[in-house]
C-alpha cells in the first residue's frame, strides 16, 4: 500500500499519542454487539458516525419538528437542522478539549433519532398513550432505534453501533432530556465526548430557538431587556457593528451566543478537569460532578433564557397549536392500528407475535415524520 495513504491503525496511534489520558480511544471500545472486521480506512467510531448519517431514522430528522411546525415557514430549525448544529458544536468543544472528536459527533448526531413526530408534544402524547405498556421516553426510542429497529445489515438488526457510542446515547441527559439508568452501561455519567453532546445540545436549541422566535417576530428585543445574557450580548454587538440593521444584530447576537458559551465551557471544563485530573474515562465516569459544563455564572444566566424562551416562546399560541395537533392525530393513529393490526405495514405486523401490539405500533409512530403522520391522519379520518 502508498505511504500516501493513512490506514486505521495510524489513524489509532495518533489518537492513543494526541488525546489526552481520560479520552475513549477507538483502540480502548470495548467493541460492538456483532463482531465485525475491522475497516481498512476508518476507525469504529468514524464507522459509527457514518452509518448514523446513512440511516433512515436521520434522513427523517429533516421533516420533523425542532420548535416550529414546518408550515410556519422555510427559515426555521427541523429536527435535522438542529442536529448538524449539535454536531458543529461537539466537534469543536472534543477537539480543543483533546479528546475524541469522532466520538462526540457520532453521538450528537444520533442524540434526536428517537424523537417522534412533532417534537416534545409527540413525546408526550405517545408517553400518555403508552402508560400502560412501560411508556415512551425519546433517549430510550434512540437506543432503539439504533439498536434495533434500523437493520440495513443482513446478519443482525440495528446499527450495531459501539459500547461506546450507545452509553452516550443512553445517558444523554440536558434540562429537558432524562436519562433512565439503562442497566446494560456502567453506572456513573457519560464519558466526557457524551457530556460535550449533551452540552452542545444545550448551546444548540437555545441559540437558535431564540434566533428563530426572533426571526418570525414571535418576540422583539425589547422582551429581552430583563434577560442578562441576550442584553449583554446585545451591547457587544452595538458596540461592534452601531450601523448595523435590526435584523442583522439579531442574528449575530444568537450567534455570539454560541461562541459566548463555547468559550465559558472550555474553560470552566479545564478546570474541573484540573481539579479532579481523571487518569482515565472510569474516573471520568466515576465522578461525582459532570466535567464538561457551564460556569455557575454562565448556567444560571442561560437558565434565565431557558425560563424566558419556555415561557414567553414554547408557551406562544403560535406554537402551542402543535400538542393539540400531536394529540389529534397521533391519538387518532395509535387507536385506528390497535383496533385492526391488518392495517400496519407488513414489517410491522410480522413483529407483533414476538413483541405488544402497542410497541409496535408506538414504533411506527415514532418513526414517522410531521407530513407522514398528518397525510395518514387526514387520509384515514
Amino acid at each position: 500500500m502508498t505511504d500516501r495513504l493513512q490506514t486505521r491503525s495510524q489513524l489509532e496511534e495518533n489518537e492513543r499519542r494526541r488525546l489526552a489520558p481520560y479520552a475513549v480511544t477507538a483502540l480502548g471500545s470495548r467493541g460492538r454487539e456483532y463482531p465485525e472486521d475491522e475497516h481498512l480506512f476508518r476507525t469504529c467510531f468514524q464507522r459509527d458516525r457514518d452509518r448514523v448519517i446513512h440511516c433512515a431514522a436521520f434522513r427523517r430528522l429533516d421533516a420533523k419538528t425542532q420548535v416550529f411546525l414546518d408550515t410556519a415557514g422555510d427559515y426555521y430549525r427541523t429536527r435535522l437542522t438542529h442536529t448538524l448544529e449539535v454536531a458543529q458544536i461537539a466537534r469543536t468543544l472534543a477537539r480543543i478539549l483533546s479528546v475524541n472528536e469522532d466520538l462526540a459527533e457520532a453521538a450528537a448526531l444520533a442524540h434526536d433519532l428517537g424523537h417522534p413526530p412533532y417534537g416534545h408534544a409527540g413525546e408526550v402524547v405517545l408517553n400518555e398513550l403508552m402508560a400502560n405498556h412501560d411508556g415512551f421516553e425519546h433517549n430510550r426510542q434512540s437506543l432503539r432505534v439504533v439498536e434495533y429497529l434500523e437493520h440495513p445489515y443482513p446478519n443482525f438488526r440495528g446499527l450495531n453501533l459501539t459500547w461506546e457510542t450507545r452509553e452516550c446515547l443512553a445517558k444523554h441527559e440536558t434540562r429537558y432530556d432524562q436519562p433512565e439508568g439503562l442497566h446494560q452501561f456502567s453506572p456513573g455519567f457519560a464519558p466526557l465526548e457524551g457530556q460535550i453532546a449533551d452540552l452542545a445540545d444545550a448551546i444548540a436549541y437555545n441559540s437558535h430557538d431564540l434566533d428563530d422566535a426572533l426571526a418570525c417576530d414571535l418576540i422583539c428585543e425589547e422582551d429581552l431587556d430583563a434577560v442578562v445574557l441576550y442584553e449583554q450580548l446585545r451591547q457587544r454587538i452595538d458596540r461592534q457593528f452601531p450601523r448595523a440593521h435590526r435584523h442583522a444584530r439579531q442574528l449575530r447576537c444568537a450567534k455570539a451566543l454560541i461562541d459566548l458559551l463555547i468559550s465559558d465551557a472550555l474553560e470552566e471544563s479545564s478546570r474541573c478537569l484540573d481539579r479532579r485530573d481523571p487518569p482515565d474515562v472510569d474516573h471520568v465516569r466515576s465522578s461525582p460532578i459532570k466535567l464538561v459544563a457551564l460556569s455557575p455564572e454562565r448556567q444560571s444566566l442561560l437558565e434565565q433564557l431557558e425560563r424566558f424562551l419556555l415561557e414567553t416562546v414554547y408557551h406562544h399560541p403560535q406554537v402551542v397549536r402543535a400538542p393539540q395537533q400531536a394529540r389529534d392525530e397521533l391519538s387518532f393513529l395509535f387507536y385506528y392500528f390497535q383496533d385492526d393490526p391488518d392495517r400496519l405495514p407488513s414489517r410491522y405486523r410480522q413483529r407483533i407475535e414476538r413483541q405488544a401490539l402497542e410497541r409496535v405500533i408506538c414504533d411506527y409512530l415514532a418513526g414517522m415524520t410531521d407530513r407522514y403522520c398528518h397525510g395518514l391522519y387526514r387520509g384515514n379520518q
